[in-house]
């Protein structure tokens, strides 16, 4: 990923410049994440899954280190307190396993078996001063392919998942080098505010 991604102004400014029918419409709002996408080709895979089953689902495949959360400052400083957080910790290796269900929620997911206890330390350190905030359910790291599905759906959207899974031919997991601060809008697309690599050292 790009290292030397805008700051949270900027890329605000360019998202509210864009041409018309896209970003211009939509209004930015206090609600942000911090997430990790998937590279291609799973990360293609997945999104295409995640259309089959949610055919209107536009975001792109990741897993969630901070879960959306209102900041009480500004953008700017709550980057800042994340870069430097992600200074300590080297990249690492994700690997997805099988198919899981959260029933309260409704939510189909990948469970990760490798690099769990990695997602669950850094949403420890990250979870803390401006990026900090109480989480509405506990932390449990995972790759989301449908939510809010139908309770009378969900066993024949867990036999398609499992069916898609085992066909897939690529590599299961992924080097993960980077995370991204993103922004919710008004009609809940996010955007990309600056993509953060892991153990780089934040310039004086």
């Amino acid at each position: 990923m790009d290292q030397s991604a805008p700051d949270a102004q900027a890329s605000l400014r360019a998202f509210h410049e864009a041409g018309p029918g896209n970003c211009r419409e939509r209004t930015a709002i206090n609600s942000f994440s911090l997430v990790a996408y998937l590279p291609d080709p799973l990360g293609e895979f997945i999104g295409q899954l995640r259309r089959e089953l949610v055919p209107d689902c536009v975001a792109r495949a990741h897993v969630t280190l901070l879960p959306p959360r209102a900041l009480q400052c500004a953008a700017p400083p709550v980057l800042g307190h994340i870069r430097r957080a992600l200074e300590s910790f080297q990249p690492f290796h994700v690997e997805f396993g099988d198919v899981r269900f959260f029933p309260d929620t409704n939510v189909v997911y990948l469970s990760i078996t490798q690099g769990q206890p990695q997602f669950e330390e850094l949403h420890t350190v990250l979870n803390s001063g401006t990026a900090g905030c109480t989480e509405a359910h506990p932390y449990h790291p995972h790759l989301t392919l449908a939510q809010q599905i139908d309770p009378g759906a969900m066993a024949a959207a867990g036999e398609l998942v499992s069916r898609r899974w085992q066909e897939f031919r690529y590599s299961r997991g992924f080097l993960l080098v980077a995370v991204t601060f993103v922004q919710n809008t008004s009609d809940n697309v996010w955007i990309d505010l600056a993509a953060i690599p892991l153990g780089i050292p934040v310039a004086a």
